[in-house]
């Protein structure tokens, strides 16, 4: 794949995009922001203790068990069919309520939500103070020609038929492109549509669809080093929403063909197929392989899932990354590039796109306490996490079911991931609505130091894998 030549049409544009620039710009407002946050968690402390005094440990420990009961429920309303089944869901819905009720019982309701709400404040406002934290660097950017020959790929059907509401095929057109219109009726390998369209002299691919398909033309793309171009025209469009393209309108995407630059991001394969999101394994992949998924999805799961929980059924699973091995989970999620951890806020998105590493969730859950241990979030003990160039996935069968970027598929054993760093040209709008932002943890040992006037940089935290 050639690299960008530094010329005046392959060079940065010097607009590495992200706000780790910023510096200690806003230091002031930054430092009272910390100090808020010390004095909401100071109110929340005083407003428990003063007012509930030694009942506001059992506040505490009833709010907890509550938790862990709800956890531990779910858990076995997973794994139960009928009567157990409801009565542990009914359980997981109850005990909640419950704690609430006692509260509200001893008079403590409204001293448990002054508490929690000063709690938020705090958070808000450590996450405001350490606020250059939360705008992820981005890919730089390289100045390229404008294509001579684009050619692009649609699929009329893809997001509930973005392609014909926002006029994609005419836009396209009009910018000179060449459109291929899928016919919905007769479904078409689109591997062979994008190499013949480079065998005649096609300079650019690109796709509107959903992200199989993206994935699919991409490594068309990389295989032959030339860019590539998403149009959010799918039905989540993750790869777009991580590429910081515009999901709500599609249209916009086709300034890149008039107005673009170019990106260097990373590939995952599984095998010899290309991924652009994640490859998953384990019971979500042997869910959706059911015939009966598509036409009910919410009855479907609930009567396989008990089976492939307790593994009565499906394969059982043996991860290998470097020296790491995770024996028997029930679910494990590869990704191209890790994906981001520790705030509900940021989960489904990935910092980056080109760290040239594979992000690896695995999650292994055999009894009620260990499902109860998830509320620990990414330090659970059933929740593995971690970042690796390439790994194995095996099984006690020959062949598992993978879900790919959306595809469900059945892949022999053992299955091979990779990523190959770099390894695909995105040609994306100049102007485009950027990576949402994503805040981190709130670091409170830092929060000390900035409130007391110590300086913030916001080099001094690595990325979260």
């Amino acid at each position: 794949m050639d690299r960008p030549s530094g010329g005046p049409e392959n060079r940065p544009t010097g607009t590495v995009s992200g706000s780790r620039a910023t510096g200690a710009r806003g230091t002031a407002a930054q430092r009272w922001s910390a100090r808020l946050a010390f004095v909401a968690v100071i109110a929340a402390v005083v407003v428990l203790l003063l007012f509930a005094g030694l009942k506001s440990v059992t506040l505490v420990a009833f709010g907890a068990g509550g938790l862990v009961v709800c956890a531990a429920c779910v858990w076995w309303g997973l794994t139960r069919r009928g009567l157990g089944r409801v009565l542990a869901f009914a359980a997981a819905v109850i005990a909640p309520v419950a704690v609430l009720v006692l509260y509200a019982l001893v008079g403590l309701l409204w001293v448990v939500i002054v508490t929690v709400a000063l709690w938020a404040v705090a958070v808000s406002a450590g996450g405001a103070a350490l606020g250059v934290d939360i705008q992820p660097a981005r890919t730089p950017e390289f100045r390229i020609a404008t294509p001579r020959r684009p050619f692009l790929i649609m699929n009329p059907r893809s997001g509930g038929g973005k392609v014909g509401r926002f006029g994609l095929a005419a836009k396209a057109e009009a910018l000179g492109a060449e459109v291929l219109l899928l016919d919905p009726a007769h479904p078409q390998d689109v591997v062979p549509l994008a190499r013949r369209a480079v065998d005649e002299g096609a300079d650019l691919l690109g796709v509107a669809g959903g992200d199989g398909t993206q994935a699919l033309v991409a490594g068309v793309a990389a295989e032959h080093g030339m860019p590539y171009m998403v149009i959010s025209a799918g039905t989540r469009n993750h790869f777009a929403l991580d590429l910081g393209l515009d999901r709500d309108d599609p249209s916009t995407c086709l300034d890149a063909l008039s107005d673009g630059i170019e990106l260097r991001v990373d590939l995952g394969f599984i095998g010899d197929r290309p991924f652009v999101n994640n490859a998953s394994f384990g019971a979500y992949a042997a869910v959706v392989q059911s015939p009966a998924y598509r036409n009910d999805k919410v009855h479907t799961t609930l009567q396989l899932l008990p089976d492939l929980l307790t593994h009565q059924s499906g394969p059982r699973l043996t991860v290998r990354a470097t020296d790491v091995a995770i024996e028997g989970p029930q679910a494990v999620l590869v990704s191209n590039n890790p994906y981001r951890m520790g705030d509900q806020a940021g989960m489904g998105r990935r910092e980056r796109l080109d760290s040239g590493v594979l992000g690896v969730l695995g999650v292994k859950v055999d009894n009620a306490a260990q499902a109860a241990g998830l509320l620990r979030g990414q330090h659970a003990g059933g929740l593995t996490a971690l970042t690796a160039h390439e790994l194995v996935v095996d099984a006690d069968e020959p062949e598992i079911p993978v879900g790919v970027d959306g595809e469900a598929l059945i892949l022999p054993t053992p299955v091979h991931c990779r990523i190959e760093p770099g390894a695909l040209r995105v040609r994306v709008p100049r102007h485009r609505p950027g990576v949402p932002r994503t805040k981190r943890p709130v670091n409170w040992r830092r929060l000390v130091k900035l409130a007391a006037g110590g300086s913030h940089s916001p080099d001094d935290t690595p990325p979260t894998a």
